[in-house]
């Protein structure tokens, strides 16, 4: 038997149980996990609250780092004993499990099996978002919502070490400092600023050549005010709420701008392409120009208090669950 969070009914942090599962052994093409750390990450409130539907019951969660220790018929890259991590592959909020392997990667010995849990989703999506959705070059003007965030605060210090100019933007006087230690150039609390307005005195009438928001309604549309002709508005995230309505006439009017909705499953689709990203974040990760700060760890039977703090926007960095 395995502590799994299960869910029965979609809807507040309340109903997620925490239950005893039988798991088993792997059948053909499958590969059973001990995981050491589960990544938290705000898509887990989607599945949770249905936002994103999934049938019930189910275990939620997307993201965790451990041990193979069986492997089912067919299976070859992995054996059991390998230290792996993954994400994209719902059902991580558990003790064990069983998983396809197309969706593992195996984790460096340089890296922990709390910072792989932990990075691995956020670090990907910064990896997709960087690297490939708008290439970020020497030079480059950003702006980063939600810069004290788990994605938030690796893209700001990846983008910093691409070398960018990075202007992030927080909700609170206690989130300046984390941003600023991540890299900001020039932080915007948009509580108490118009972040339209800052941007432009900090570009001097530029704006930005990206801006890459994980926010949502809260700040669609003044985001588009912030982008210079021909640049880029990269929508990843929905932690405000989703945009309901959007007029692509808006792109005309604001400089014949670019818009993007990406999503890490579209862009790891496949083997080759998931092996390439992991392996650049890695990198970054290995040799110090990204740290991934996690801030609040929780056992995995207080989820609830976990999903609670995660919507209440009172976290900063990265959360891990442990088994």
């Amino acid at each position: 038997m395995s502590k799994s969070i299960r869910i029965h009914e979609t809807g507040g942090p309340e109903v997620m149980q925490y239950e005893d599962v039988e798991i088993g052994d792997p059948g053909p093409g499958e590969v059973k996990l001990r995981h050491r750390a589960i990544g938290l990450n705000f898509i887990d409130v989607y599945f949770r609250n249905g936002l994103y539907k999934q049938p019930l019951p189910f275990t939620p969660g997307n993201e965790a780092a451990g041990d193979v220790i069986a492997v089912g018929e067919g299976v070859s890259e992995f054996s059991a004993g390998d230290r792996v991590a993954y994400c994209s592959a719902i059902g991580s909020y558990c003790e064990e499990r069983l998983i396809k392997p197309d969706t593992l990667v195996k984790l460096p010995d340089s890296i922990s099996y709390e910072t792989g849990a932990a990075m691995m989703l956020k670090g990907l999506t910064a990896q997709y978002l960087l690297r490939q959705t708008f290439p970020v070059k020497d030079g480059d003007i950003v702006l980063m919502h939600a810069a004290a965030g788990g994605v938030g605060l690796i893209l700001c210090q990846w983008a910093k070490a691409l070398g960018a100019a990075v202007i992030g933007t927080v909700g609170s006087q206690s989130k300046i400092e984390l941003a600023k230690n991540a890299g900001c150039d020039h932080v915007i609390d948009y509580s108490k600023e118009d972040f339209v307005a800052r941007v432009g005195e900090i570009t001097g009438g530029r704006k930005c050549d990206v801006v890459y928001d994980g926010v949502g309604q809260a700040t669609f549309p003044a985001s588009l005010d912030c982008i210079r002709p021909l640049g880029m508005f990269a929508s990843f995230g929905s932690a405000s709420g989703p945009i309901t309505s959007f007029d692509i006439n808006l792109l005309s009017q604001k400089g014949s701008l670019f818009c993007t909705r990406p999503t890490l499953f579209t862009y790891a689709s496949d083997r080759e392409s998931l092996d390439a990203m992991a392996a650049d974040l890695f990198a970054v990760v290995a040799q110090g120009s990204v740290n991934v700060p996690i801030n609040q760890t929780f056992p995995l039977e207080e989820a609830v208090k976990a999903h609670t703090a995660l919507q209440n926007r009172t976290t900063t960095g990265t959360t891990i669950l442990l088994p």
